[in-house]
């Protein structure tokens, strides 16, 4: 399984990006799909998750700002991330799970918002 990030960029205080994360497997039965993210000298955090059935969760940190979502025509998952600020400049990744394995990483794009 592969999974492709992209999307990520650079972006003034305020700005928006789409990260889009697409699978060379089949998400629509997948166990649960997420994105993360990982600041210099920080460890990795999630960001959003979406479940089997759809539900979402996100981090305090992403509420009201960003929304996931999934594609199952297009096996990809995204993240649309409004008002980002400084402290947003990450390497984001996505996972998806499959069953109860340990899921798969994409290969992470990177996020910089400069004031």
């Amino acid at each position: 399984v592969q999974l492709q990030a992209s999307g990520g960029g650079e972006v003034q205080v305020g700005g928006s990006l789409r990260l889009s994360c697409a699978s060379s497997r089949s998400i629509f039965r997948a166990t649960s799909m997420g994105w993360y993210r990982q600041a210099p000298g920080k460890q990795r955090e999630m960001v959003a998750q979406i479940s089997s059935d759809s539900g979402k969760a996100y981090a305090d940190v992403a509420k009201g700002r960003f929304t996931a979502s999934r594609d199952n025509s297009e096996n990809t998952l995204s993240l649309q991330m409004t008002g980002l600020q400084p402290e947003d400049t990450a390497v984001y990744y996505c996972h998806i799970r499959w069953g109860l394995t340990p899921g798969f990483w994409g290969q992470g794009t990177l996020v910089t918002v400069s004031s």
